[in-house]
């Protein structure tokens, strides 16, 4: 969603044991804010890893979704409007 963006740079990542790429100590000491789908992420990143005090924005989007799906690349341009 964000390649080539000419601002910004993202990574994505999961916070299950199964997610195709999981969240690390140091993708999180790369960014500076630090996105979540639902509650529970932000919950489980707090638990596994030290945030250092980046903020951190829960979007409250359900995680029922296949990667690249066209809905919730809609759903998250929409959620991600006012960061871009």
């Amino acid at each position: 969603m964000f390649k080539g963006h000419p601002l910004h740079t993202a990574q994505s990542a999961g916070t299950s044991d199964k997610a195709w790429t999981r969240l690390s100590q140091k993708m999180i000491d790369w960014a500076d804010v630090l996105f979540f789908m639902e509650k529970r992420h932000k919950q489980i990143t707090e638990e596994r890893f030290d945030p250092g005090g980046k903020t951190m924005v829960v979007m409250d989007i359900e995680d029922n979704y296949q990667y690249g799906d066209p809905e919730l690349i809609q759903i998250l341009q929409i959620s991600l409007a006012e960061y871009l």
